[in-house]
């Protein structure tokens, strides 16, 4: 059996079983063959140079149980590798935290936000930061710039510390926890800010891989929105503490763009494009949220 036809067969399973994806890949094919490599010890970029390898019995043997073990756990295979990709860099991530997909990721490494900053940007936030990843990625995209890495989790700062540590970012990176900004102290150039944002019917319906990610982390009450209420609060309650004149907020808000705006309505919020289009990620001036304390 060649390396293709042993990915081909995992794919089948995998459709098969139904299993969801949107954990870094889109599809069967594609997550048949992470696993596989990955099982091979094969870089995920090489299927092309070893597709018609041969696979000795006993790794094929490895692969399929690998593939077993995705169908019937349903965790996101990033779990079983314990290694997730964001814009072409390497995480650690376990069952502690959500895997990353953020894309806050893209306009991090595609430059579109940085006409919004200047030579003045010096200090970032990543809050809600997980894994750490976006706050590895603002420090690798911007050298001159530190960072504070902040999670209400515990848990996913042990995570953080451990992707801080392997990108030897630590000097430029600070880990602390706190429920939303209650612990930090900023004032702050740049806040990124993936937080939960899943609404109360959207969790009912998530497939069991989503479910098994800390809910925690995309849990935000029944439209969505209470944990960007309470940020929203917090800043209008002491913008100075929080943000510099001129510092911008990057929020994703996934699919909730509908109840992002029934909840701040007139907010004049500059929507963002992604790879997944103009509705999930958007940005906010500190003047824009200062104009509008009602929302």
């Amino acid at each position: 059996m060649t390396i293709l036809e042993l990915i081909e067969q995992g794919a089948a399973r995998l459709t098969e079983a139904k299993v969801a994806f949107g954990h870094g890949t889109t599809n069967a094919f594609d997550e048949a063959a992470w696993l596989t490599l990955w099982r091979l010890n094969m870089p995920l970029d090489a299927l092309d140079d070893v597709a018609q390898q041969s696979v000795a019995p006993d790794q094929a043997g490895q692969v399929q149980a690998l593939i077993e073990q995705r169908i019937t756990t349903r965790k996101p295979a990033a779990y079983l590798t314990q290694e997730a990709w964001l814009q072409g860099v390497s995480f650690y991530v376990d069952e502690r935290v959500i895997v990353p997909r953020s894309f806050i990721a893209e306009v991090l490494a595609d430059g579109s936000i940085d006409h919004w900053l200047s030579d003045q940007t010096h200090r970032v936030l990543d809050l809600c930061t997980g894994n750490g990843s976006l706050a590895i990625l603002a420090a690798m995209a911007y050298p001159d710039v530190v960072v504070d890495g902040v999670d209400i989790s515990t848990d996913a700062l042990e995570v953080a510390k451990i992707n801080v540590a392997r990108h030897e970012l630590d000097p430029r990176i600070s880990l602390i926890q706190s429920d939303g900004l209650a612990a930090v102290q900023g004032p702050y150039d740049l806040i990124l800010c993936n937080p939960p944002y899943v609404n109360a019917q959207s969790m009912q319906a998530l497939p069991a891989e989503y479910r098994a990610e800390p809910e925690l982390a995309l849990a935000s009450g029944e439209d969505g929105m209470d944990f960007t209420r309470a940020l929203f609060s917090a800043i209008r309650a002491e913008p100075d503490r929080y943000m510099t004149e001129d510092a911008v907020l990057i929020l994703e808000i996934g699919n909730e763009r509908p109840n992002f705006e029934r909840a701040f309505p007139g907010l004049p919020a500059v929507w963002l494009d992604t790879s997944s289009g103009a509705d999930q990620l958007l940005l906010l001036t500190r003047d824009a949220l200062l104009l509008d304390p009602a929302a």
